[in-house]
């Protein structure tokens, strides 16, 4: 079959099969990359500051629709009230960040058993490369703004110690502090205070999250087609190889044909020429010879 192979026309027709496969495959590696797509958002207000009692409820489920919502909230911190997280990355250095509880004036006050006479909310005030470095959050009345963060899971079975915390987890924290508080967290990009910005700490960074990226979609249907041009282009070279089977099998079959012609020829030359054959003679009609009687 290699010798059918390498006929011209056949090296001919695996070139164009070859070029149009790879055809195929570039028509395949485009339809893959419209096959995932982010996720075109609807207009977006994330990056508009609004107040934190507009957007966020205190004893509900925090919603997906304001995660990242740059938000402001006045009020008080607590400075017996702060924990270091710990594992927190900076630049690719490991650190804490300083997380501090806030108590928002006009939030809605829970009811309840437990339940503290004003709501409090999270504040990740910054990052510190060292425990020592962070210091006590801001006095007096300060007007915070920053992004608005679910709360993240606590981990489990981990003890994170006095002063600590295993994660920003609102359900960790109310444990913690004992107070009522937003289901979710801020993280700070500016204090002020009396009108005046308050600076940082010269050992503490600014966290500055930007918002997460949009979630991916799978397009289906652009999916299939890309899988759809992979199959096209293995038929092409498919079909090339099965013209060439069948090439192959002709000229086989034509070989057989002109060797049972020549072996019958020799079967009638065999039996013309063989021992047993009997030449063809003409047989000479003579008359009698005539008996003469003597009498």
């Amino acid at each position: 079959m290699l010798k059918t192979a390498l006929k011209p026309r056949w090296i001919a027709g695996l070139v164009f099969a070859l070029l149009l496969s790879g055809v195929f495959v570039l028509l395949s590696q485009w339809q893959l990359s419209r096959s995932t797509q982010h996720e075109a958002p609807p207009t977006s207000t994330t990056e508009e500051v609004k107040p934190l009692v507009d957007v966020l409820k205190p004893g509900q489920f925090f919603p997906g629709s304001v995660s990242d919502q740059m938000v402001t909230a006045t009020g008080t911190y607590d400075p017996a009230k702060q924990v270091l997280v710990e594992g927190r990355l900076l630049n690719n250095q490991k650190g804490f960040w300083i997380v501090s509880a806030f108590a928002v004036n006009d939030a809605p006050a829970l009811k309840g058993v437990a339940a503290s006479p004003r709501t409090w909310i999270p504040v990740a005030r910054g990052w510190v490369a060292d425990a020592a470095q962070a210091g006590p959050p801001p006095s007096g009345t300060v007007t915070l703004t920053g992004r608005l963060i679910p709360s993240e899971a606590p981990v489990p079975n981990v003890d994170a110690g006095p002063d600590r915390a295993s994660a920003v987890s609102s359900a960790e924290l109310i444990n913690k502090w004992e107070v009522s508080s937003y289901p979710g967290f801020i993280a700070a990009t500016s204090e002020v205070a009396g009108g005046a910005t308050i600076p940082l700490d010269a050992n503490v960074k600014a966290l500055n999250i930007p918002p997460q990226p949009p979630a991916e979609q799978v397009n289906w249907l652009n999916l299939f087609y890309a899988v759809e041009w992979v199959v096209f282009a293995g038929f092409s070279v498919f079909i090339w190889w099965r013209l060439v089977r069948d090439d192959y099998r002709r000229d086989l079959e034509e070989d057989e044909d002109d060797e049972d012609d020549e072996y019958d020829d020799y079967d009638d030359e065999a039996v013309q020429d063989g021992p047993d054959a009997v030449p063809a003679t003409n047989e000479a009609t003579s008359p009698d010879p005539e008996h003469k009687v003597q009498q």
